[in-house]
């Protein structure tokens, strides 16, 4: 069964939902996420959708890395 994220949710959200996102979005090079000061900071107002234009990755990879590890997304 997949587990179902909701882009418009922060990332602080999201990976206190599934504590498992913090190694899969660090495995996609999301600098900060393994920091708990940083996900518990800008984590509290970014959105998955928000990090990746931030950080030049494109949206729809990231989304099929998630579907490969059991996501669905919105």
């Amino acid at each position: 069964m997949m587990k179902k994220i909701d882009l418009s949710k922060t990332v602080f959200e999201l990976t206190e939902e599934h504590p498992e996102l913090v190694d899969i979005l660090k495995d996609l090079g999301f600098l900060g996420i393994g920091n708990p000061v940083v996900r518990n900071t800008l984590g509290r107002k970014m959105t998955i959708p928000q990090g990746c234009k931030l950080q030049g990755k494109e949206l729809a990879v990231v989304l099929k890395h998630l579907e490969e590890k059991g996501f669905q997304t919105n």
